[in-house]
């Protein structure tokens, strides 16, 4: 589940500052997750460089070798520039919470819509009703299939970890997750698996690429090891303490990771593998 921002009112004047007295930094390298050959899935490679931008105006220039950007609101245009430039581009998604804000929102029959999950607007899914989610979430997928996404990021993912307002299982989140991954693969996409750390030796198979949030703040990253072990990314955030204070850990775990302020707009801070500058 990615974060929301915080009030905070300094942060414009402080990042002009930090523009004036900080050397540029290095270009990051885009070459290491080769193209697919035909008819195969992108698959990114751990320490592979990342992007992750949720909100505000998207940001092209970033030297990152992937986007990770959200797939309603980026345009099959933004998608084609980043193509053109190189970069490889991810559909974030919430497959496992409805939000009220997204133009589909009245497609969700209300019997399937549970607790809030934290986040205004937002409430956990009954993902035991797969056959109702199904065409509701293969319409999304579909959507980043036309604007040229290479693969999805699926929100949401654990509910089964969480009071979400109905009775679900981690058989029932298994389930879900595979079919979500299955969605992606029928429509030539690569899917990563959003947080969900307890059944990652079970998932690891099934997905190309991870996404977590805050792994070295709850000393979890070493959990992440089968999908580094299996030659997949690893993409990863942390929101609160110093990049230098965590990022040896990450680079030890060979993890694709980034310093974001919580409303995951295009400020971030890279944490290069070791031995880079």
């Amino acid at each position: 589940m990615r974060r929301r921002a915080l009030p905070w009112l300094l942060v414009g004047p402080l990042l002009l500052l930090a523009s004036c007295t900080s050397a540029p930094e290095p270009p990051e390298p885009d070459d290491l997750s080769p193209d697919p050959a035909p008819g195969q899935r992108w698959q990114p490679v751990p320490q592979v460089s990342w992007q992750w931008q949720l909100t505000g105006t998207l940001d092209l220039s970033v030297k990152a070798a992937v986007f990770d950007v959200d797939g309603f609101n980026t345009t099959k245009e933004q998608v084609a520039a980043l193509k053109k430039a190189g970069r490889k581009t991810i559909c974030y998604l919430s497959t496992g919470a409805w939000e009220d804000f997204r133009p589909d929102a009245a497609d969700f029959p209300k019997e399937l819509l549970g607790k809030g999950n934290g986040w205004e607007g937002e409430r956990w899914l009954d993902i035991r009703r797969s056959a109702e989610l199904e065409p509701l979430m293969a319409k999304r997928f579909d959507m980043c299939k036309a604007k040229g996404f290479d693969a999805i990021e699926p929100d949401n993912m654990d509910g089964y970890a969480n009071s979400s307002g109905f009775p679900l299982t981690a058989a029932d989140q298994l389930s879900y997750n595979r079919l979500i991954a299955k969605l992606a693969h029928d429509r030539g996409l690569s899917v990563g698996l959003k947080n969900d750390l307890d059944q990652i030796p079970d998932l690891v198979g099934d997905f190309e690429f991870a996404v977590n949030e805050q792994c070295a703040q709850y000393d979890e990253c070493e959990r992440y090891r089968p999908f580094v072990a299996a030659g997949k990314a690893v993409f990863h955030v942390e929101y609160e303490g110093r990049l230098r204070e965590w990022c040896p850990t990450s680079q030890r775990e060979k993890l694709s990771s980034l310093q974001k302020k919580t409303d995951l707009d295009a400020w971030r801070r890279w944490c290069p593998p070791k031995g880079e500058p």
